[in-house]
């Protein structure tokens, strides 16, 4: 069933996401010049929100032209030198790439593999780091998207108080989802992406870390050199050409994001995630990661149901959601809860068992909705 859309597709994809309406106005604007006194204030003020997004004072945070994985390889680049051991926690595609990374750049990676979706067990955790004494870093996701799991940082930080071990995390998909605050949390590298819960288009990586990180700062970088980019970046400028339409449309992002409140913003994403498990729980879907993220879920269609046939139906009524990815693809649909706002997600809802009627013969109830609506009011 084809349904007429005047409105085109609505994305509920784990990035890019839908644009708020501030950001996409940003975005239309001419173009400044970067190397005038009204690009540097403006991202002179950017860096001032962003500050207040992670809650942190500290000028330890650069932007890059790139996708978080260029943020990614940064942090590899600029924290460990050829032959550091890194630990990584490998639980899906993103956990491979920190293990790609590691390798193309010379690091000795100890992989920890706890299994696509499956919660990361400390005992795991902390053989490896007893194999591997001299570690320098724990490379690892906070929000895994390929699997939908949640990696929490505070939960190993007891493991690693005692250890010269830079936490390394991988926030492309937290950022912007929790009240996430990377000294709280333990974390010494924080990667961020522009294209999540920021609510922007591809193209702008951040980079943040900490005073002890900071001191290990290493000069194997030229692009990506934060020993290059921090002293331009703290005083208004880049080293390279930024992107500037992205970083006028990330303060605006930025203003939103902190206006409605870090903490209220984590609470609207954990109550979308459970509502949506809820309704999808009562339609034979399957949860599939077993400490799921609040930033997207994924989800088992039932027994004989091919997720991609679910993804093609919805689709053609301008529902647009993911499927797996690597070992899962085919097996799993992705739905994000980034840019998304709550109500929003009903519309996926009543897609979902037009669809179902469609491929299943099940009957629309309503029910299903009901079920989110509940979680919503909780």
């Amino acid at each position: 069933m084809k349904l007429v859309n005047f409105k085109g597709e609505k994305l509920f994809t784990p990035g890019p996401v839908e644009l708020p309406e501030p950001v996409r106005l940003a975005l239309s604007r001419q173009i400044i010049h970067h190397r005038t006194p009204e690009f540097t204030q403006a991202f002179l003020e950017t860096r001032e929100l962003f500050k207040r997004l992670v809650d942190e004072p500290t000028e330890n945070f650069v932007f890059f032209a790139s996708s978080g994985t260029g943020a990614m390889e940064a942090a590899v680049l600029n924290f460990f030198n050829e032959g550091d051991e890194v630990v990584v926690i490998e639980a899906g595609k993103f956990g491979q790439r920190w293990t790609e990374l590691a390798l193309r750049w010379g690091l000795k990676p100890k992989v920890v593999r706890p299994g696509w979706g499956k919660a990361l067990k400390l005992e795991q955790l902390e053989r490896a780091l007893k194999e591997t004494p001299n570690a320098r870093g724990l490379l690892f996701q906070i929000s895994e998207s390929s699997t939908g799991a949640f990696y929490d940082p505070r939960k190993f930080k007891e493991l690693l108080k005692d250890r010269e071990i830079l936490v390394v995390a991988d926030a492309i998909t937290a950022l912007g989802v929790y009240d996430l605050k990377p000294s709280e949390w333990g974390v010494d590298v924080l990667v961020g992406g522009s294209q999540k819960a920021l609510m922007l288009p591809p193209g702008l990586s951040i980079l943040w870390f900490s005073e002890r990180a900071r001191e290990r700062l290493t000069d194997r970088a030229y692009y990506f050199s934060v020993k290059n980019e921090l002293p331009k970046q703290t005083e208004g400028q880049t080293a390279f050409t930024p992107a500037v339409p992205l970083v006028l449309a990330l303060k605006e992002s930025l203003e939103l994001i902190l206006a409605a409140g870090r903490q209220a913003l984590e609470r609207k994403h954990l109550l979308m995630a459970e509502g949506t498990r809820r309704a999808f729980e009562s339609l034979g879907f399957r949860l599939f990661p077993e400490e799921p993220a609040a930033s997207l879920g994924a989800f088992v269609p039932p027994e004989g149901l091919p997720a991609d046939a679910v993804r093609k139906k919805l689709l053609e009524k301008g529902i647009r959601v993911a499927g797996g990815q690597g070992e899962l693809k085919g097996k799993i649909v992705r739905v994000s809860y980034m840019g998304v706002d709550p109500l929003e997600l009903m519309q996926l809802l009543g897609a979902l068992e037009l669809t179902l009627y469609e491929l299943t013969g099940r009957p629309p109830t309503g029910e299903p909705t009901g079920h989110y609506l509940s979680a919503l009011a909780s």
